[in-house]
Parts: C-alpha cells; structure tokens; sequence
C-alpha cells in the first residue's frame, strides 16, 4: 500500500520532530524541511522507527525565493502531498518593551511566523484541487500558531502579532478549501517544553505551579504531534477552520 505524504516545515526538532514521528506512526511518509540540518539524523530516525520514509530539505523560509522550490520538491519527492504542517517560527529576537521593538525583529516574525504558512500552503493547495492530484489518504492542512494568538504578551509583541495574523490565514484558507474536501485546522500550543522556551524555563516552572494552567505540568511536543495526527485522520469530516487549544487549559478564563 502506497502511504500517504506530508510535508513538515520546522522538522528538525522541537514540536517539528515530534509531529514527523506521530505522522509516521499514522502511516504518513513525512517531507521535512528546516532552516539548518542538525537534528535531521534525529528526526529520520524518528520516522523511520515508525516505518515511515524521511526526505529532508534545508530551506529558509523568510526567504520568499525558497518556497517553490521546497514544495516543488516535496511535491516530486512524496508523489504529491496528502497533508501540510506549518510548524515552523521563531520568537521575538529580544524579549522587552515594544516601544523599543526593531523593524528587523517585526518582519523576521511576520515573514516566518505568517507569509510562509499562507505560500507554503497556496502552493501545495493549488496542487491538491488540480484534477488527478493524487489522494492516498485523508487531506488536511495545519497551522501551529501559539496560545499567543489570542493572549497577549507585550514582552514579544511582533510574536503575538504573527501568530494572531496566522489565526485569520487558517480561518480564510478553510473557507476557500472546504468546497475541495480539504479541512484546516489551527493547532495553538501553549508552554511546550522546546529549545524556544529553555531560556525561560525556571519562570514557567513556577507559574505552571502556581496555577497558570488548570493541568499543571509542562507540555511536552508529544502532545502536539498526537493532537495533529488525530486531526489529518479523517476522524472529523464535518469539521473545519477550528482552533485546538494544547495548552493544559490556559486559554480557559476562570475566577
């Protein structure tokens, strides 16, 4: 049986990794891209101990130049793509006061966090409706965008911004797909254990005890993996534009 493909921007560690080896694990061959290599080898060994086969690709999505070409690739490589995970972002270049934010830390967040996941996503959307594109599985599109989406941080404010613009990309591109089977899905993370968040783990640690999360432990990007495979299983046919909360219930307001 020919298994179906997925392309996975941000793949090299992290959540990224974690995502290639659930979808592996749910009978996806996953098409990696990133914007260095160390932590491929680790990440391919995730996949295949899942059975699943790994192509990877450097690729640096602020540049608007290399997304064809990755998805041409990816394309090729997968025989098509049944799935697309836009994981991919970075933080505020310095955490602090937006009054002090740079234009240069504003359109690095804006052109990864945001522009890359809309052209990313048109272009492999152009070719899963075109007639006779492949279909080996359950089609589906995703978005990592933050709890950051709709709570806001002032120390990262050009973070919040992307993730909040990246929000309304899922939302307009589930509308437009819909007519062509295709669901998307928003995935908003909450406080993930990742090399993003190590700087400021001590301080998570404490609040996370003090109660800023009803399930008070630390994500752990296992959990979004699982909640994105569960999603690109077909298991919700009647859903689409919606945004999961993998947060331990931070996003729920309470008195």
């Amino acid at each position: 049986m020919i298994r179906p493909a997925a392309l996975v921007t941000g793949a090299r560690r992290g959540i990224g990794r974690a995502i290639c080896a659930a979808l592996a694990g749910a009978g996806y061959d996953i098409l990696g891209c990133d914007v260095a290599e160390d932590g491929a080898a680790e990440t391919r060994a995730a996949v295949e101990a899942a059975s699943g086969r790994f192509g990877f690709r450097i690729a640096d999505l602020a540049e608007i130049d290399a997304i064809a070409p990755l998805v041409d690739w990816a394309w090729r490589e997968g025989g098509g793509l049944e799935a697309v995970v836009n994981n991919a972002g970075v933080g505020a270049m310095v955490r602090g006061d937006p009054l002090t934010m740079t234009p240069e830390s504003w359109n690095r967040a804006l052109a990864i966090n945001t522009r890359a996941p809309f052209f990313v996503t048109q272009d492999v959307a152009r070719r899963m409706v075109e007639k006779g594109a492949p279909k080996r599985g359950p089609r589906g599109v995703i978005f990592v965008s933050s709890a950051n989406a709709v709570i806001a941080s002032p120390d990262r404010a050009e973070y919040a911004a992307s993730k909040a613009a990246v929000s309304m990309v899922a939302k307009c591109l589930a509308l437009r797909l819909a007519e062509d089977g295709i669901p998307v899905y928003e995935i908003r993370p909450g406080v993930i254990r990742t090399d993003m968040t190590a700087p400021v783990a001590a301080r998570y640690t404490e609040r996370i005890a003090a109660g800023l999360t009803p399930i008070r432990r630390w994500g752990e990007a296992e959990d979004i993996g699982r909640a994105i495979a569960a999603l690109l299983s077909g298991a919700l046919p009647f859903t689409t534009g919606d945004a999961f909360h993998i947060d331990g219930g931070m996003h729920i307001q309470w008195a």
